[in-house]
């Protein structure tokens, strides 16, 4: 979320980096709101100004005896009176509103993130390994795992509807092994701190990293009024939300594996078939919290992070820079990851980490004391998704198919699956 004031201060930077976004600058608009205002408020002092004047007036008109011009002041304090109490209404009024119009605007992207209006605009910077060939046709997940009798929509639509899956067995215990060796390696070598954050949330930590109001379809509410999370990032980045913390402190790093409920307004048609796109999924979400100067480098390694994941899973990924027009509503800049899938013969996001600067501080009032200062700045948060664990799943099925259909298990999860190498038919 914006301030006003860089908006006012900075506004070709502010124009810039809308156009670069592809929308037309709000920047009028938005300061002639500001400008009602501060008009506003400006009317507002004076009539508190001119209020305690007139109460002192009082006293001397009373000790000079003019009873007309005290019984003038007194009512001219009554009108006053008045007006300060509906401005003040009015002045909530028209901040609440500027702040509406502010929540509605995407971050500035950096300078280094490449211009363009999808994602055939994006870079690729590196990649590692190459697709493998496995000597046979591949198959993708959802016929594997079917055929296996281990993996059913069927049963999952009759219980909750379209794109939702039942896992079985050693398919089941493979999931929740790549959850647990991803929390593993994050917590145990990259200094991730591990957190089981609530679920359901409230409408402002929504807001504070701007799931709301922008992206109010794609959600799931309760009747209640809370929020189902479509990611931990929005409970672990909240975790500092209206803090003041220490210089010192930071970086500060956590990392959950949750369940994630989306509604895919906006994925009619797509991935209609699997666990690619689903209404519920598990992901392990990495978040920092840094200071300004510490912001681009903790992007690097939280990407680096990620990485590995599938570095030790020894599967085939590509890392690209998203253009202005594919990067998301919060970011800065986003760096995705894209994991091979034979059965698509196609790469495909398992991972997106992003820095966003001070654009979800801002909403959260989440701020730190830098040393030696007396002030205050509003910190910088990163996300990322280390990784998605429903599709890791679904790249460990298709990477390490057998021609016979089974799955080999990879040497960095068979200590999780008890020592079993191959997820065959279901017993």
């Amino acid at each position: 979320m914006f301030d006003i004031r860089w908006i006012r201060e900075n506004p070709e930077a502010f124009d810039r980096g809308m156009a670069r976004r592809g929308i037309e600058s709000p920047r009028e608009s938005l300061l002639a709101l500001d400008d009602r205002r501060r008009e506003h408020v400006r009317e507002l002092q004076e009539a508190q100004e001119r209020r305690n004047a007139a109460s002192k007036e009082i006293g001397k008109a009373k000790a000079s005896g003019d009873e007309g011009t005290a019984q003038r002041l007194i009512d001219e304090i009554a009108e006053l009176k008045a007006f300060v109490q509906t401005g003040e209404e009015r002045e909530r009024e028209l901040q609440a509103a500027l702040e509406t119009e502010l929540a509605q605007i995407p971050n500035v992207p950096l300078d280094e993130v490449p211009d363009g209006p999808d994602e055939s605009a994006n870079v690729e910077v590196r990649r590692h390994l190459e697709p493998r060939s496995l000597g046979f046709e591949a198959r993708q997940h959802f016929d594997l795992g079917e055929a296996l009798g281990l993996m059913d929509f069927e049963t999952a639509a009759k219980l909750s509807g379209a794109r939702f899956v039942v896992l079985r067995q050693s398919l089941a215990r493979l999931e929740r092994a790549l959850g647990n060796f991803m929390l593993d390696l994050h917590t145990g070598e990259h200094g991730y701190t591990e957190i089981n954050p609530p679920l359901l949330v409230r409408d402002e930590v929504m807001f504070g990293t701007a799931q709301l109001p922008k992206f109010v379809d794609d959600q799931f509410r309760t009747t209640d009024g809370r929020w189902l999370i479509p990611t931990a990032e929005v409970a672990l980045t909240n975790l500092v939300r209206e803090e003041i913390l220490e210089e010192a402190e930071l970086p500060i790093r956590v990392t959950a594996w949750t369940p994630c409920f989306r509604a895919e307004a906006g994925a009619a048609g797509r991935d209609t078939r699997g666990m690619i796109r689903q209404h519920q999924f598990a992901k392990v979400e990495l978040v920092s919290i840094t200071t300004e100067r510490q912001s681009l480098e903790e992007h690097e390694r939280m990407t680096a992070c990620a990485e590995e994941v599938l570095k030790r899973l020894d599967l085939p990924f590509r890392t690209i820079t998203l253009c202005t027009g594919d990067m998301g509503f919060s970011s800065r800049k986003t760096y995705d990851i894209e994991v091979w899938l034979p059965g698509q013969n196609a790469y495909r996001e398992i991972s997106s980490c992003s820095v966003c600067g001070d654009f979800q501080a801002r909403r959260m009032q989440a701020r730190y004391r830098p040393a030696g200062e007396k002030g205050v700045r509003y910190a910088h948060t990163l996300n990322g998704s280390g990784v998605a664990v429903g599709r890791a799943l679904v790249a460990v099925m298709e990477n390490y198919q057998q021609p016979d259909g089974s799955v080999a298990v990879p040497d960095a999860l068979r200590p999780y699956m008890g020592g079993l190498e191959r997820i065959e038919m279901a017993s």
